[in-house]
């Protein structure tokens, strides 16, 4: 209810695909055309449902909206309920409570668990393959192969193909690792063909889920189309001119800041996984069990390893990409505090063995608290960080879902009651009070609203009323923005507008201009302005200020970060010591007074000369 919607991209390439299938119309992306198709309808049909619970329970699009958020929220919580399970039952109890209480308070899954997003789904995906991947591979359990690989496949099919990268090492323990099997040297042959081939059969079987998801595909854009090719094709053998990097480039510690962001210290903990699995092999032998190395089986810390070594790989590989974004590094969050939980655990034993060298006493050991104390210590603290990062992101960048709350539940029901279209509201009415009233008569307004450099925070159609045209004015942005979907009122999966390309629409980043309108023909627009530090330019004037045209509806504070400490902008604490290193600017809601009242004018006239 409460999380940001982080990325620009969720937005235009999954809410508004969402929406225009709900009620036919939405901003289109080049993505989202049957010319370049590398987002699938299919995923994006997944939600629809959700999205009509919603619609069905309360009236308006705003609990539609909610809805597909709160699923979305549920079905991560299942799937990290599901990740503590397996790892109390099949690593260590220990272990499963650290994990648990990491994945309930960090930031990172605050942000990645409600996102409308691929690499949301592939988290998901993986969080239920990894679960039951912590069962060591065996030719004995069939199942185990067939289920983690037909979840690690459903994440890239459905969600993110690069999503594959993590199944790698369990690829490599189904084919080289012996794991949970004995084998003498006289049975490796037959079992490493059957190894091989019941891994064969199950990415075999599991690749038939191509065929409902690129039929849907192919029905959504009108020709034959497979989307995770389409990606694929896109982001690696693009050619210079084409490909991620023309939506900008990032330096190679991105993912090392941003993930110190949202896990703190678990991202210390997590990294020093494996080195503290090397280092509990020569100081802490017996940590894993008492069994013994010998050449037929493998040692329990080389299956550990083999669990901790998805996300090296997910860091490593997405740190060499030059084009980097947050949203990239979802499908890890859950595997990162598993790590981090190992690392705490094998610390523990450190402690543990070190207190039995100096007191000479495995008995005062197991009745020490320390052990306790400093693991506990270092749960909370992270769970406090955590919980003070969350409050900072929600405290100081939610201003763009309030704005069009307040736009949605205050501003417009306003009008219809003064121009007679609803009763009046009481005198005694609180101002808090959110009325619930029928929006559907705005469309006689034709109002627009209007963004200029703050489209990329735009939350999408189904937190505007229908009846209201959103489009976009003139900033210093030079990049290609969405333009309409074809508009259309057939049946969902014979929308003319999934099937057709807006001229203007390309994969180079080349703006267009035929996608602004002038500012003048706008009725509302929401701007960002800082009044202490303003950006002064000719495309993006402060129309915050500009009194003559712009009435503020309602401004709601917003974090200027290039002027507030670092410290203080990355968390929050109350108290106004803290709050004072920062500063703010006014995120508004800017109603054009003249347009407004013209409108309002003829529509009251209108309203009176039926009553007569």
């Amino acid at each position: 209810m409460y999380s940001n919607i982080q990325d620009c991209d969720e937005v235009f390439n999954f809410w508004e695909p969402l929406h225009f299938l709900e009620h036919g119309e939405a901003f289109q992306t080049w993505e989202v055309t049957p010319t370049f198709a590398i987002r699938s309808w299919a995923y994006i049909l997944l939600h629809l449902p959700l999205a009509r619970l919603g619609a069905l329970l309360s009236s308006g699009k705003r609990p539609a909206f909610f809805a597909v958020r709160i699923g979305l929220a549920v079905v991560s919580t299942l799937c990290e309920a599901k990740f503590c399970r397996v790892v109390v039952e099949k690593v260590n109890e220990r272990v499963g409570r650290y994990l648990f209480f990491m994945l309930l308070f960090n930031t990172g899954m605050w942000i990645a668990s409600p996102a409308f997003l691929p690499s949301s789904f592939v988290m998901y995906a993986t969080t239920l393959a990894f679960a039951h991947a912590l069962e060591p591979s065996s030719v004995k359990n069939v199942n185990r192969t067939f289920l983690v690989t037909l979840l690690f496949v459903t994440g890239a099919i459905v969600g993110w193909p690069f999503g594959l990268a993590l199944a790698l090492p369990f690829v490599f323990e189904e084919c080289f690792v012996f794991a949970g099997d004995t084998v003498p040297p006289t049975e490796y042959k037959r079992w490493i063909v059957t190894r091989w081939k019941r891994l064969f059969v199950a990415g075999l079987v599991s690749l038939l889920l191509l065929v409902p998801v690129v039929a849907i595909d192919s029905v959504a854009y009108g020709q034959w189309t497979v989307v995770p090719w389409n990606i694929v094709r896109y982001n690696i053998f693009g050619g210079a001119q084409r490909g991620p990097d023309l939506y900008g480039t990032s330096p190679w510690h991105f993912y090392v800041m941003n993930l110190l962001l949202n896990f703190n210290i678990l991202l210390i903990l997590a990294l020093f996984s494996l080195p503290s699995l090397l280092i509990s092999y020569y100081v802490d032998k017996r940590r894993l069990g008492n069994q013994k190395s010998s050449p037929d089986r493998s040692s329990p810390f080389t299956v550990l390893a083999l669990r901790l070594m998805p996300l090296y790989l997910w860091i490593a590989t997405l740190s060499m990409q030059a084009h980097k974004e947050e949203r990239f590094m979802y499908p890890a969050y859950p595997l990162l505090c598993f790590n981090a939980a190992v690392t705490l655990y094998l610390l523990r034993g450190w402690m543990e063995v070190a207190y039995v060298c100096v007191t000479k006493s495995p008995y005062r050991a197991s009745r020490s608290a320390l052990f306790g104390t400093m693991t506990l210590l270092v749960v909370i603290a992270s769970g406090l960080i955590s919980i003070s990062r969350t409050l900072a992101l929600y405290h100081y960048y939610h201003a763009p879902l309030d704005v069009y709350s307040h736009f949605e539940v205050f501003e417009l029901p306003r009008l219809l009651n003064r121009t007679g279209l609803l009763p009046p509201v009481p005198a005694e009415a609180d101002e808090r009070e959110q009325p619930n009233v029928d929006l559907t008569l705005i469309k006689e307004f034709e109002f627009r609203l209007c963004l200029g450099k703050e489209w990329h925070r735009f939350p999408g159609h189904y937190l505007v009323p229908s009846g209201v045209r959103v489009d976009f004015v003139k900033s210093d942005f030079a990049g290609l923005l969405p333009a309409h979907f074809q508009r259309s009122l057939s049946p969902w999966w014979d929308r003319l507008g999934s099937k057709h390309t807006p001229a203007g629409l390309n994969d180079l980043n080349r703006e267009a201009q035929e996608f602004y309108v002038p500012v003048e023909t706008c009725d509302y627009l929401v701007d960002l302005d800082f009044p202490r530090h303003p950006i002064l330019s000719r495309q993006e004037p402060r129309y915050a200020v500009d009194g003559n045209v712009w009435q503020r509806a309602v401004c709601i504070p917003f974090l200027d970060a290039a002027h507030s400490s670092r410290l203080t902008r990355t968390l929050w604490i109350p108290g106004s010591w803290w709050q004072s290193k920062n500063e703010f600017g006014d995120y508004c809601l800017l109603r054009n007074e003249k347009r407004v009242y013209e409108k309002e004018r003829r529509v009251a006239a209108r309203v009176q000369d039926v009553h007569l």
